[in-house]
């Protein structure tokens, strides 16, 4: 019988709100140790349709999201992966997945912000200090009242980077 972490059986698939529960408990694992924000479960609930999950056996192994900004900018969110299955290869397909539906969805550059550099820049994420935003794009998107755009955009109305974690950019090819 393969054991937890055999990429063979597991399937990477959209989030559904019964697996929002166990997205929760992988957030909640990695909060607690400072390595991403924790989440309301609220707030998982209303952001469902953006993750994927990696299933196997009836457990969530991992799980990510994607969040558009805008026309051709979004951001990998909240992305995670149980401890004890870490090194097998589900980060890489659950990031696999979301830029797919990036590419599905007109998506040209997208952006994280994250402790896991390496990771990232292996799959074509370079940091970014600065992502370029056009004067007229940063006006549309300053009015939005997610505080993952905010933090994005840097404004003085969210909390200081205290994670000290990277901003990464990623542009895809073109369909």
């Amino acid at each position: 019988m393969a054991g937890y972490g055999d990429p063979v059986t597991i399937q990477v698939r959209r989030a559904r709100t019964a697996d929002v529960r166990a997205i929760k408990e992988l957030v909640d694992s990695h909060a607690g140790p400072g390595l991403m924000l924790a989440k309301a479960a609220v707030t998982l609930y209303e952001d469902v349709q953006e993750f994927v999950v990696a299933e196997q056996a009836g457990r969530i192994l991992g799980a990510g999201a994607l969040h558009v900004l805008w026309e051709d900018l979004a951001e990998v969110r909240t992305m995670a992966v149980a401890d004890d299955v870490r090194g097998a290869g589900i980060g890489s397909r659950l990031l696999e997945a979301l830029l797919d539906r990036a590419r599905e969805l007109g998506v040209r550059r997208v952006v994280c912000l994250t402790f896991a550099t390496g990771f990232f820049a292996a799959h074509g994420f370079r940091p970014a200090e600065d992502v370029h935003i056009e004067v007229g794009l940063f006006r549309e998107l300053v009015q939005s009242t997610d505080e993952g755009v905010a933090e994005f955009l840097d404004l003085d109305r969210v909390r200081p980077n205290t994670l000290g974690n990277t901003r990464m950019l990623l542009t895809l090819d073109a369909a």
